[in-house]
């Protein structure tokens, strides 16, 4: 019997789209399964799994919330902004998103070039075995290190080669978190700034709630029950969405993190319904 999830909606969840193990219609399945009665699709850079698992959501009673997490740079910090309810026709969107995807190849051969000075042989076309959809990024390249046996596992290849820090990084292309905000405005979605606690980013948050963010992402298995508590009430008083998830990649990517750990009740999902309705888009 499988374990029910803990919460009603699940708004952080990632596919084969991107760098999760797990179908977009496996993931819906998987929600329905342990007792979700919604979960958001927010796969890195890309919309790639909406249409997949709202056709699974529509044989089953479960709503499925269009996302994405786009990835950006903050004076040398990996910050992540959630965008939700986004229009899928926005070509201003769907144009960066592309130009996002392509982008993320080129980096990833720059980081085969760097292993192969540490005698680590993987070729392009062999990472992209492991992309299921456009956004490649380090995970799949991860897998690929440890399906040659050059690490353990994925951590040891992470940790070894692909971090921050580590000798084959290379560094993303230089999105803003500012400037991903207003993408994700510009396509009539809601942005949210994800798991602040990962990067200790507080005082910055004024400054894009000036830009346009709308939410914070309070619940995260990264956050502590201290940093759930303060970024809860740090939402009440900038007048923030406070949202929630489980980040779920899969239990082959991300150990001991299942679905719906993390979450909110059906309360934020129709908070946010109700801002994109009424909201008056103005840039």
């Amino acid at each position: 019997m499988k374990k029910k999830a803990r919460f009603q909606a699940d708004l952080h969840c990632h596919t084969t789209a991107s760098d999760g193990s797990l179908r977009p219609g496996e993931i819906v399945e998987l929600a329905y399964s342990k007792g979700l009665k919604a979960i958001a699709i927010t796969d890195h850079d890309t919309i790639d799994g909406w249409q997949e698992a709202e056709e699974v959501a529509n044989r089953l009673p479960i709503k499925v919330i269009r996302g994405v997490e786009v990835n950006t740079d903050w004076q040398k910090r990996e910050i992540h902004i959630l965008g939700y309810l986004l229009d899928e026709e926005s070509g201003s969107f769907n144009s960066r998103i592309k130009e996002l995807q392509e982008k993320r190849k080129i980096r990833i051969k720059e980081i085969l070039s760097k292993l192969k000075l540490f005698k680590i042989d993987i070729t392009f076309e062999e990472v992209m075995q492991y992309a299921k959809g456009n956004s490649i990024g380090r995970p799949h390249v991860a897998q690929a290190i440890v399906h040659k046996g050059y690490a353990r596992d994925f951590r040891e290849a992470f940790d070894n080669y692909l971090r921050i820090g580590s000798p084959a990084y290379v560094p993303r292309y230089k999105l803003t978190p500012t400037e991903a905000i207003r993408l994700i405005r510009d396509a009539k979605g809601i942005p949210v700034l994800a798991h602040p606690g990962a990067q200790r980013i507080d005082k910055e948050i004024n400054l894009w709630i000036e830009d346009g963010l709308q939410g914070i992402e309070v619940y995260h298995p990264e956050h502590s029950c201290e940093d759930s508590l303060r970024y809860n009430a740090m939402a009440e008083k900038l007048g923030l969405i406070a949202t929630g998830g489980s980040d779920f990649h899969g239990k082959s990517i991300k150990t001991g993190i299942d679905i719906g750990d993390k979450g909110v009740n059906l309360e934020v999902v129709d908070q946010l319904e109700r801002l994109k309705q009424k909201y008056i888009y103005n840039y």
